[in-house]
């Protein structure tokens, strides 16, 4: 039988539930118009009951299953609803014109409707789990046996959208209002099935706010070792889920208090015990600091500044030594640290924009302390780069977390405004084709001249083309002479030409 409600009556979310009967609210009055309007997850709801209509109609079983059961119940926003059927997989195929049977196998159906994909899965139960990911096999069930095989009860309940009540045959509403993650079943078993299911316990918990059941957790912590059967795809996206998600800093502490991080992340683990100079990084140490960073970031932060936060200090323990003074330091801990995030991110079979852009924020955050005495051109360069606004929200959180000192932060602001008026990197004034109508050979130097005029430029000495070519030639001299002999020294070309502090070039 179906479990029930409770006699009174609550209203969550879209569902309005009163003695065993739940019912959704499928749209919302504007209060400004006065009209109806569909949101996303209303339009999902929509184009999911349609199909199982037509299941229905066909004389099958169709109801809603798993996490939109929960979070409709808990008022989230769900535009992402699967339907669990009787009607076997060949029977959902015949009924509708567009699918995908990329799951046939185990019972799923892809089922397009409306332009957009639905999962519709054959009740079933699974045969045994011999290698932690998936069963041998599986036998076609009741609704009542499919859910008593899948993870957590507040995941186990169904949905019947045309009687309009919640289906629980694991008690997963009594959880839900608990506040808690528990295994169906035997945890110990539910986990063995599926290995992967010790990082959605914690994603799950950490993403509600909610506990983890005694039983559950112990059997989290005594499995943890065992996540390595999981691919390391699928480990990469529960792990970006959670790192990337508003509870980034509730899931990184229930990973390190389950024994999970020292598995899936174990250069983040090691930052714990890692102390810093107290002068420069009061709050702790490295793992303290990291955590304050990843609480101090928006909501929405993107996933690549995410990562690149985790990860922008992991340098610190394989470099850290205490010099004649006693003072602690971390030498070479950002190119160190690079070098690692690109080992991490590769194991966890990221792709390679995504690692590009991480490592390169972790190689370059040392480089804010310097952005004062860069040369114009230089710090254009620095300020054009594609990751440099992401690099600065890490750079403030940086600081914000350990000196508290934003002198850097509000320097280049001043800059973003200052340069606004025009491209930071605006284009050439000249080209090679115009050297070489000169009289210059292809080659290195004509680089290096190319080079010269537009720092010329971004640093304000030239401004139309006739200037660049006289600038080239009074630095590198004429075309026919031995350029590395006519060019003027670092000296002189700091002298002659800069309006800025200036420093040799290639030291900067």
């Amino acid at each position: 039988m179906a479990g029930k409600v409770g006699k009174k009556s609550f209203t969550t979310g879209l569902l309005t539930c009163a003695g065993g009967l739940c019912r959704v609210s499928f749209a919302a009055m504007s209060p400004d118009s006065g009209r109806e309007r569909l949101s996303l997850a209303e339009e999902a709801a929509h184009r999911a009951r349609n199909i199982a209509a037509r299941l229905r109609d066909a004389g099958h079983e169709a109801l809603w299953a798993g996490g939109a059961v929960r979070d409709m119940l808990l008022g989230r926003p769900c535009s992402d609803i699967d339907i669990a059927t009787s009607a076997r997989p060949e029977e959902v195929v015949a009924l509708f014109k567009r699918t995908a049977t990329v799951g046939a196998h185990f019972g799923v159906v892809i089922v397009v409707e409306e332009g957009v994909p639905f999962e519709v899965a054959t009740f079933r139960t699974d045969g045994l789990y011999l290698d932690g990911r998936r069963p041998e096999e599986i036998r076609f069930a009741t609704a009542k046996e499919d859910a008593l095989r899948r993870d957590f009860t507040i995941n186990g309940m169904f949905y019947d959208p045309f009687e309009e009540r919640v289906i629980d045959y694991v008690e997963g509403k009594t959880d839900l209002k608990a506040g808690v993650v528990r295994a169906i079943g035997d945890p110990a078993a539910r986990f063995s099935e599926d290995k992967l299911r010790l990082l959605r316990c914690i994603r799950f918990a950490a993403m509600l706010g909610f506990k983890v059941e005694s039983a559950t957790w112990k059997a989290v912590k005594e499995l943890a070792s065992e996540i390595h059967a999981v691919s390391a795809e699928r480990i990469r996206e529960e792990l970006d889920r959670m790192i990337s998600s508003p509870t980034r800093l509730q899931a990184l502490d229930l990973l390190d208090a389950a024994g999970l991080l020292q598995e899936v992340l174990p250069e983040v683990a090691a930052l714990k015990g890692c102390q810093q100079p107290p002068q420069f990084h009061p709050e702790g140490d490295v793992f303290v600091h990291t955590r304050l960073m990843l609480s101090m970031l928006a909501d929405d932060a993107s996933p690549t500044l995410c990562w690149a936060v985790l990860l922008h200090d992991i340098g610190k323990p394989p470099t850290a030594k205490i010099d004649e003074d006693g003072r602690i330091r971390f030498n070479g801990h950002d190119a160190v640290g690079a070098q690692m995030t690109e080992q991490i991110l590769r194991r966890l079979r990221f792709p390679n924009v995504f690692i590009e852009r991480v490592v390169e924020a972790v190689a370059m955050h040392m480089m804010f302390k310097d952005v004062a005495n860069m040369r114009i051109s230089k710090l254009r360069r620095f300020m054009a780069r594609p990751g440099f606004e992401e690099e600065l929200e890490l750079h403030r959180v940086d600081c914000l977390s350990s000196h508290g000192l934003l002198d850097n932060h509000k320097f280049l602001l001043a800059k973003e405004r200052e340069f606004a008026s025009e491209p930071l990197l605006p284009p050439p004034l000249i080209r090679g084709s115009d050297l070489i109508a000169l009289g210059w050979k292809p080659g290195p130097m004509l680089g290096k001249a190319l080079e010269a005029a537009q720092n010329a430029r971004l640093e304000g000495l030239v401004s139309t083309r006739e200037e660049a070519l006289a600038y080239v030639k009074k630095v590198f001299g004429a075309p026919t002479q031995t350029p590395e002999s006519s060019m003027m020294s670092d000296k002189e070309f700091c002298v002659e030409g800069m309006t800025s502090p200036c420093s040799p070039r290639g030291i900067t």
